[in-house]
């Protein structure tokens, strides 16, 4: 499918990558959502906390979406999402991946960027218990991550989904790590560190076996963290190992449904290689957008309805 040319031009001072992803983070409040939350078990007897928005029109569409790293659904972005598709008559179903709803799960797992089996239980009790035949899919980061691999490397998506949306994501793990571990990403990737971190300790309670107070001392990076925890909890070799299984971008040849993948060219987060052009020229199905602002998840836009909220009900409403 042809490189989608985009016609995303912010106010002069949101053209700075770095100013959007933090003003998007820090700084945007998004009112007027109305969440319910519902908690689904899993088949393991983990759970994952399902928050709920919806139009005030009786709707058979549903928008499922998914947060990035130590994101949760009330999000700035989670929350702009579920809104924009409540307006447009459409409900919202926003998912806290696990221990990201404000209590830590119960089991050893959590969630990482290939973990797509507590998507596909969310996407096979909707489709058992309600009456939604049309399901639309938008994930941020390493909840795009998450959609994309399920994407390709499933053979079962509902026939109920169709379409997905995804935003500032690294398809490419190993080289968007080696990005955030950069100078010019020290404090993100501290932020992000202490975040994690903070999660241990309280699995350290239920797990004291597990993890000992010297491992939590020796994760001085996000890569011995996925070292310590991720590949091992989620039984990976090691954190390249992870990043190697886990990456979505040898996925993409493999999604058959109309997917838009939007990152910008100044989103410091990301590597060359996430920005899969030959990919998307040759599969169909995916569209590749690329502004040349937005930063990570930023996007700023008139009125406070960003830019990829915009370009996600465009998107969707020509399915």
């Amino acid at each position: 499918m042809p490189i989608l040319t985009t016609t995303y031009k912010p106010k002069f001072i949101f053209r700075n990558g770095h100013l959007s992803t933090i003003y998007s983070g820090l700084l945007r409040k998004v009112e007027g959502v109305t969440q319910k939350r519902e908690r689904l078990t899993l088949p393991d007897n983990d759970f994952l906390d399902l928050d709920w928005s919806y139009t005030t029109q009786k709707t058979n569409k549903l928008l499922v979406v998914l947060h990035g790293l130590e994101g949760n659904a009330q999000r700035n972005y989670m929350l702009g999402s579920a809104k924009a598709a409540n307006q447009n008559n459409i409900d919202a179903v926003c998912i806290n991946f696990r221990g990201c709803s404000g209590e830590v799960n119960k089991s050893f797992q959590s969630y990482h960027s290939g973990k797509t089996d507590d998507l596909a239980s969310v996407l096979k009790y909707i489709t058992e218990h309600f009456h939604y035949d049309t399901i639309y899919l938008k994930g941020f980061s390493l909840g795009g991550n998450v959609i994309l691999k399920y994407l390709g490397e499933n053979n079962q998506v509902p026939k109920q989904v169709k379409g997905a949306v995804t935003v500032s994501v690294p398809v490419f793990l190993r080289g968007s790590l080696e990005r955030l571990m950069s100078a010019e990403n020290v404090l993100y990737s501290k932020k992000f560190l202490k975040k994690l971190r903070d999660k241990l300790k309280e699995k350290q309670q239920l797990f004291p076996q597990n993890i000992k107070n010297k491992d939590l001392i020796e994760i001085k990076t996000l890569k011995d963290f996925d070292d310590f925890y991720t590949s091992k909890a989620h039984h990976f070799i090691d954190a390249y190992d992870y990043y190697e299984k886990s990456s979505s971008l040898q996925f993409l040849k493999g999604i058959k449904i109309p997917t838009l993948l939007i990152n910008a060219q100044n989103d410091s987060f990301l590597s060359k290689e996430c920005y899969p052009i030959e990919s998307a020229k040759q599969n169909k199905h995916l569209y590749l957008e690329m502004p040349k602002y937005g930063g990570h998840v930023g996007f700023y836009d008139s009125e406070n309805i960003y830019y990829s909220e915009k370009r996600m009900i465009e998107f969707i409403s020509k399915l």
